[in-house]
């Protein structure tokens, strides 16, 4: 079968589309790929500065929606059924086998690319706003980092849980895509956003800040929190470098910075990502639609994480043998 092969890890350079041998299905489910997904983590990962190191080759990709070619016969999974799958490695490629428990049924609907959109990301944040910042309908999220996957999952999400939504743009011809999401208020992120979130809040601040950005955004990200604030530590696609905090700040203001890991808390909470498709798919079914993503055949997929590098898409970009 065709993969895409990380053979360096010298990033979208080291990726290689050529021909790897069939994954074995001896206890794991066999999906036909239909999309997978294009990360910043997968990017992260074949440049060599993720947490998770891994000597090349390998075949990345982690988010897949296909179709099942083979199961376990006590899986409760069965051949043809169209699902979606959250799995270590291999899902760029024509065919890829996971464990039974990664594995849930693909929302009606919905074709492989927007399901595979709904994976990492939206994961992600279905589990960062309603589990560890508890978002409560009324509230207002602030969002940096809009255009992105995470940006377009936090907007999405927080509208869908009832809370009012400013989101920041710093790209160029973003702010039309990130009003089509359904933000309330778009600003640019240039010098003195802070300020005007606050005019937007009538100086009170809001009530949880979306941060998959860090870098320099984060002092300012703090200061724009209102009392009891909840400021959500998604990653650090800035490259600007880890930020830290002086915990008196926390103390004095009564506001929180909260982790969000989410594969670390799958791996320890058994049913944790069942349960949050499950509240995903009531958000699904509730009418909540990812934008199109940006689709790429699966041969060309050095281009679609070039794509990602440089910021030259908004939203999601998936491959699709």
């Amino acid at each position: 079968m065709k993969a895409l092969v990380a053979q360096e890890l010298s990033g979208p350079a080291g990726l290689v589309y050529t021909d790897v041998s069939e994954p074995s299905g001896d206890g794991l489910v066999v999906i036909d790929v239909g999309a997978a997904g294009v990360s910043f983590p997968d990017l992260l990962l074949i440049r060599g500065e993720y947490q998770l190191k891994l000597d090349p080759p390998f075949v990345p990709g982690t988010e897949v929606a296909g179709v099942v070619r083979s199961a376990p016969a006590d899986s409760g999974v069965r051949s043809g059924q169209r699902v979606t799958a959250l799995s270590m490695l291999g899902a760029w490629a024509e065919r890829v086998a996971v464990p039974v428990g990664s594995v849930t049924p693909t929302p009606e609907g919905i074709d492989d690319g927007s399901a595979v959109c709904l994976l990492g990301n939206y994961y992600t944040m279905f589990f960062a706003l309603q589990r560890r910042a508890a978002l409560r309908a009324g509230e207002t999220v602030l969002v940096l980092g809009s255009a992105g996957g995470v940006g377009t999952a936090a907007i999405q999400i927080a509208k869908a849980m009832g809370a009012k939504v400013i989101a920041m743009v710093h790209r160029p011809g973003a702010t039309d895509f990130v009003a089509s999401l359904g933000a309330d208020v778009v600003l640019p992120l240039t010098d003195g956003w802070a300020q005007a979130v606050r005019d937007q809040t009538d100086g009170r601040g809001v009530d949880v800040v979306v941060d998959p950005v860090g870098g320099d955004a984060f002092d300012d990200a703090i200061r724009v929190l209102a009392t009891e604030g909840r400021l959500l530590v998604i990653g650090f696609a800035s490259g600007g470098g880890i930020p830290t905090v002086k915990v008196n700040r926390l103390l004095l203001r009564n506001v929180s910075v909260v982790g969000v890991g989410l594969g670390e808390f799958i791996n320890r909470t058994p049913g944790a990502q069942a349960e949050f498709a499950a509240g995903l798919g009531k958000l699904v079914d509730a009418g909540l639609r990812p934008p199109a993503p940006v689709r790429y055949p699966l041969s060309e997929g050095r281009a679609a994480v070039e794509s990602l590098a440089t910021g030259g898409v908004h939203g999601k970009v998936v491959l699709e043998p």
